[in-house]
């Protein structure tokens, strides 16, 4: 029998992030084989992951990151089966270097295919499942770009919001900041009404007339006031209509404005909650 080392098991331990015993198995069974110690540990994931295709993924971590020159953001959700795993700071520190890897890609297909220490992306999630032996992968993959992005993570890791600016200009930081976070705590359905779909639009009437004829309106009066629920509804669910959250005396817009030439020109949320 080839004579395993503890420092060839740590290597092999940090590589991969498996536990000590399993690294000595994989190595023993390797005889010393460095490579093939990781194949047979990737190969244990794949086992794993087969096993719990079918389990929800519904846990995990959702990262922003944005690019040196603030153009472009990425934010991606790092999914595992329970909150035990999302919360684990070697899960955490996965997300966030798998998110750093997601901003030099500019679709998932990319990402997945994409190298973190010799191995695609795919292949990692592979070798952390037979680590943690949870089915692990990646869900949310968006990407945003504008002449100034900003991002905002919430406590937890469970939300994750982009927002694209018009401008890069003085106090352009502070402003997409304080928008992703309105964006994270009041979750809007879109930028403006130019962004809600038809359908929400004209589900939105036919409950506000149904709600106006229990009421015993006049039918002829029904689409005016229906009208201006639906406005109402834009100004609750459109970002740039909502009431600030830091100063309901102004909506989101008109802070925007407040600071410069600025507007929104877009935004993105994940969340997993």
């Amino acid at each position: 029998m080839v004579k395993i080392t503890a420092a060839e098991v740590n290597k092999l331990r940090k590589s991969t992030g498996a536990g000590m015993m399993d690294c000595k198995k994989a190595l023993v069974e390797a005889e010393g084989d460095f490579e093939k110690a990781v194949e047979i540990l990737r190969k244990k994931g794949q086992k794993i992951a087969a096993k719990r295709a079918d389990r929800d993924s519904s846990e995990g971590a959702v990262i922003a990151k944005v690019n040196n020159d603030a153009t472009k953001g990425v934010i991606i959700s790092l999914n595992c089966e329970t909150d035990f795993v999302a919360k684990n700071d070697a899960f955490v520190d996965l997300a966030h270097e798998l998110a750093q890897i997601a901003l030099e890609t500019s679709t998932k297909e990319d990402f997945l295919q994409a190298q973190i220490n010799g191995i695609s992306v795919q292949e990692k999630l592979l070798e952390q499942t037979g680590v943690i032996g949870e089915k692990i992968e990646i869900g949310a993959y968006k990407t945003l770009s504008a002449s100034f992005v900003g991002s905002y993570i919430h406590a937890g890791n469970k939300i994750a919001v982009l927002t694209g600016l018009s401008d890069n200009t003085d106090g352009a930081a502070q402003v997409a900041k304080d928008v992703a976070m309105q964006a994270a705590a009041m979750n809007p359905i879109a930028l403006d009404e130019k962004g809600v779909d038809q359908s929400v639009i004209d589900k939105e009437i036919e409950i506000a007339k149904d709600q106006l004829r229990q009421e015993g309106k006049p039918e002829e009066m029904l689409d005016r006031i229906a009208q201006g629920k639906l406005k109402r509804f834009f100004k609750d669910n459109t970002l740039v209509n909502q009431d600030f959250i830091k100063d309901s005396k102004q909506s989101v817009s008109q802070y925007v404005k407040s600071i410069g030439d600025l507007s929104i020109v877009s935004f993105e949320r994940v969340s997993l909650v």
